[in-house]
């Protein structure tokens, strides 16, 4: 009960926020670019739609969870109505957790709306078919499309968690610094340590080596370029990335949890 009320009052707190809407009206306006961008193409339309599509669901998805999640924390603390949560029988991972599931919410409804803008504009340049035209499965579009969308909203899980932690150990600036650079250092991973394993110096196989073991493999998230390219992704594919995805999120939270609990509000 506690970490709904938590989570609902984060939700009516995030929609409020001026930075969120500007995201989720750019990312409308590139989605809807996306059609006359890929008229620039020839006879690579629909994937340069798709790809584009997809990408500024991503990114700007992920930029929501930084700038909404990195303040979050801190807002608390700075307007200091966190004496007042704190000062009540209220354990401080329920905070956490509410603070978590209610940008989670956030996230979701945007997710929905940017992936209903995308939908609606492949339909409208039939790229995909709602409807059973003949010879033409309907399934072929939208599956694969919905197998790409639900591995971005565990992508977007995943950085939401990393923006949760910095926002109870720093300040909403680097907070957004560092979950930016680590969701960059996520889509490096691999190539990190194929960088490492061709070097000949120690030092750099062992930083490669860190870097791929401990920051999250968010490649493992990404399947936009099998998607475009129309290649199947197979189902155990996407269940062993939604278990990573969910064992690195409640390890992070894990983390948080701990250190909003060795946190001294003075």
């Amino acid at each position: 009960m506690i970490i709904r009320t938590i989570a609902i009052n984060a939700f009516k707190e995030a929609i409020r926020d001026k930075v969120l809407y500007n995201l989720l009206i750019f990312t409308l306006v590139l989605i809807a670019a996306s059609v006359f961008i890929g008229r620039l193409t020839i006879g690579e339309d629909q994937r340069v739609i798709k790809d584009i599509g997809l990408a500024a669901i991503s990114l700007f998805g992920v930029l929501i969870a930084t700038f909404v999640g990195t303040s979050l924390v801190h807002k608390e603390i700075r307007k200091k109505t966190i004496y007042t949560i704190i000062s009540k029988p209220i354990h401080r991972y329920k905070f956490i957790l509410g603070k978590y599931c209610g940008l989670l919410l956030t996230i979701f409804v945007n997710l929905v709306v940017m992936s209903l803008a995308l939908f609606l504009v492949l339909v409208l340049h039939r790229v995909i078919f709602p409807y059973a035209a003949p010879g033409v499965d309907r399934s072929v579009g939208y599956i694969p499309l919905l197998k790409a969308i639900a591995l971005i909203l565990f992508e977007l899980m995943l950085v939401t968690s990393i923006a949760i932690l910095f926002s109870t150990i720093s300040t909403p600036t680097l907070s957004v610094f560092f979950t930016l650079a680590i969701y960059a250092i996520g889509h490096l991973t691999v190539d990190l340590k194929e960088i490492g394993a061709a070097s000949k110096s120690a030092l750099i196989k062992s930083l490669s080596s860190f870097c791929y073991y401990v920051f999250p493999n968010l490649e493992n998230f990404n399947i936009r370029a099998e998607m475009v390219r129309n290649l199947s992704v197979s189902g155990k594919f996407i269940f062993y990335a939604i278990i990573y995805g969910v064992l690195y999120i409640t390890t992070v939270m894990l983390v948080s949890i701990l250190s909003m609990e060795r946190k001294e509000f003075i």
